[in-house]
């Protein structure tokens, strides 16, 4: 006699939606990779080998897409927050999550101007997604401002935004890439007290 399923329970996804997911992810990052941020859709359904309407199925939007390949790196940015806030002075805690975030943001073509269109769309998947690692580098921002280290007038919008402007620096000028140190240097003694 089969067993019927819970009322109400989830059912865990078919093995070939699960392949197609997978496979639309792969392609995804691929794409993302060569084109940057605005990716065509299309270009991702036809590299993975599945139909639009599969792709949307599994990310009904183009922020979705992007939030199922940025997740991690979002977590692990904020994983790396704590690690740094644990294990330094803050103000070298902060230095060090900025400069690996800005890092972070040059990965794909466009990603700093999608990040910031994120701050204002509480709609977009990557908002809720970015929202976690802001508030973690938030609380670096917090603990640096409480040991005189970093202006008391700066907030983490501010903030993301500055080393989210070093990432769009790199994206739209490559020959400016070499000087994201010093630029980042830069910023960094804008974010100290003044004498």
């Amino acid at each position: 006699m089969p067993i019927e399923p819970t009322p109400g329970a989830a059912r865990a996804p078919r093995a070939d939606a699960r392949r197609n997911r997978d496979r639309v992810l792969e392609a995804a990052a691929e794409v993302v990779a060569e084109q940057g941020t605005q990716a065509s859709l299309r270009d991702v359904a036809r590299r993975a080998e599945v139909g639009l309407g599969t792709l949307y199925r599994h990310f009904p939007t183009r922020d979705a897409l992007l939030e199922a390949l940025l997740h991690r790196r979002f977590e692990l940015l904020a994983e790396r927050a704590d690690a740094l806030a644990a294990a330094g002075p803050p103000e070298r805690a902060l230095a060090d999550w900025l400069y690996e975030f800005t890092l972070g943001a040059a990965a794909y073509h466009g990603l700093p101007a999608t990040l910031m269109a994120t701050l204002s769309d509480l709609e977009s998947p990557l908002h809720a997604a970015c929202l976690a690692m802001r508030q973690a580098g938030g609380r670096l921002l917090e603990a640096a401002q409480g040991t005189g280290d970093i202006r008391p007038d700066v907030a983490a919008v501010d903030l993301f935004a500055l080393v989210n402007a070093l990432g769009w620096i790199a994206d739209q000028a490559p020959s400016l890439a070499e000087r994201r140190e010093h630029l980042f240097g830069l910023v960094m003694d804008g974010l100290r007290p003044r004498e």
